[in-house]
């Protein structure tokens, strides 16, 4: 009996350590680079990126289309 209680408080414990490990992870990153997470970043929509141009393109075909220029 004291035997399954241990076992469920040793199974307790490693349920919480896997799900709070991420947060604790993201925690560590944050501070240690000073208030910048996960180092320096560009801001979004700085950056070239095929996708971002196709999804212009098709933004402004389809108001092309409607006559909104």
């Amino acid at each position: 009996m004291v035997g399954d209680l241990v076992w469920m408080i040793i199974v307790m414990w490693i349920v919480a350590f896997a799900a709070f490990a991420p947060l604790g992870y993201f925690i560590y990153m944050y501070t240690m680079k000073k208030g910048e997470p996960f180092g320096d970043t560009e801001p979004h929509g700085d950056s070239e990126s095929k996708v971002l141009d196709l999804a212009e393109q098709v933004v402004n075909t389809v108001k092309g289309l409607l006559g909104k220029k």
